[in-house]
């Protein structure tokens, strides 16, 4: 079992490259929250040269839309969502300094080689978790589009968020090497 990492944000260029697909963390910082929708507004804004209410420069964001927030409670459940469906937006976005992206499942060919380009990770979170992991949330706030409802962006101050790299900017990919793996071992 790797080591695991406490990594505070923003991310810094050695911390990225010191980075492994397959490395575990424990996240501690600001991170914008947004889906699909969101996803498309924000490269619809930038390619027509309107600025975005909030910087994505150097920023994670987590694929994710929180169910009701219960009583008492800083967030609802907040699990990952497919990333996959972000896809067609991530390396224009990974292009104009986002530094990396939290959801789960795998990413496109173009995604992964946009992580390499803009040296960038790609972190995965439990799926079917999302009471666990609104515990790490220690703050939540609208930031932009708030008519989208649950796909609202949103700024989450996060607490040692579980976490497991799923693609680095060397080129790893858990999704690659994790099955290989465990092949040799079985001895397949």
């Amino acid at each position: 079992m790797s080591e695991v990492r406490s990594i505070t944000l923003p991310l810094d260029d050695d911390t990225v490259r010191s980075l492994h697909a397959g490395d575990i963390v424990r996240l501690s910082g600001k991170i914008l929250v947004g889906r699909d929708a969101a996803h498309k507004r924000m490269v619809e804004a930038i390619k027509e040269g309107h600025p975005l209410p909030f910087s994505i420069e150097n920023e994670i964001i987590y694929y994710a839309g929180p169910a009701p927030t219960p009583p008492g409670s800083v967030i609802g459940p907040i699990g990952p969502t497919t990333s996959g469906r972000m896809d067609p937006y991530t390396p224009f976005l990974l292009s104009k300094g986002l530094r990396g992206m939290i959801g789960k499942g795998k990413r496109s060919p173009e995604v992964l080689a946009a992580i390499k380009e803009y040296r960038s990770v790609y972190f995965g979170a439990t799926g079917g978790a999302a009471v666990l992991l609104s515990g790490c949330v220690k703050s939540a706030e609208k930031v932009a589009y708030d008519d989208l409802g649950p796909e609202a962006v949103l700024r989450l101050e996060v607490s040692d968020m579980p976490l497991v790299v799923l693609a680095d900017c060397s080129g790893g990919n858990l999704y690659e090497s994790g099955p290989a793996g465990a092949r040799k071992i079985m001895g397949d």
